[in-house]
């Protein structure tokens, strides 16, 4: 089963931004619904957790592009932080 997880993590790190917020927000809608069957409540709640980590460390990087832009005392200008590829 771990082999099954690796393209549904490679999907989930395909997503923009706005596509994988949309896509937590349409799990949760599901299963606030309560009709789904235990495996697929299971299923939808890992894919869920799976994407929120994703977006939390989406919105980390982009503060600290924030935060070093602001910092940058010679103007606007952006730098990559550790090898970051956002």
């Amino acid at each position: 089963m771990p082999q099954a997880a690796k393209p549904a993590e490679a999907e989930r790190e395909a997503l923009t931004f706005e596509a994988a917020l949309g896509r937590l927000e349409a799990i949760v809608e599901r299963l606030e619904q309560g009709e789904l069957a235990l495996e697929e409540a299971l299923a939808s709640f890992e894919e869920g957790v799976g994407l929120s980590r994703r977006l939390g460390e989406r919105l980390a990087s982009a503060e600290r592009r924030v935060d070093e832009l602001i910092r940058d005392g010679a103007g606007l200008a952006t730098r990559p932080l550790g090898g970051e590829t956002e």
